[in-house]
């Protein structure tokens, strides 16, 4: 992504035609290529595979004010995958936080191995063919 130097400082939620986003990094957003750097994350024992997307941290600290029990998604690992992804893409309101947060706090409440299978397996056609919470 470049940098807009309209935004400064400032952290700013990404949407689905962002205009910072380079050729190259739509072709890797298309098919959710964006996320592999994150196994390192998982490598180093940061991440999992399956969880609560992390949050910039500015980002978090105002949605955590704004909506209560936002910090709950905190109680496991983020992932790089999750329930809320497969059934919602990108935030573009306060709204969409809320609806994904639930899908959080009942991905953390039913936590397991085959859940996360299942969840991987439902990730594949979003990453392959675009479908899913798209």
């Amino acid at each position: 992504m470049r940098i807009d130097p309209r935004d400064g400082a400032r952290q700013v939620w990404a949407a689905p035609n962002d205009e910072r986003v380079t050729a190259m990094g739509r072709l890797l957003r298309r098919h959710e290529l964006d996320e592999l750097p994150q196994l390192i994350n998982v490598l180093r024992g940061e991440m999992n595979i399956v969880g609560p997307r992390p949050e910039q941290p500015a980002i978090f600290v105002c949605l955590r004010e704004q909506i209560e029990g936002y910090q709950r998604r905190q109680w496991v690992r983020p992932g790089i995958t999750g329930w809320a992804q497969i059934h919602q893409w990108y935030d573009m309101s306060v709204d969409d936080v809320r609806r994904k947060l639930a899908y959080d706090i009942e991905y953390i409440r039913s936590q397991s191995a085959l859940e996360d299978l299942k969840i991987i397996l439902r990730t594949l056609p979003v990453m392959l063919l675009g479908r899913g919470g798209r």
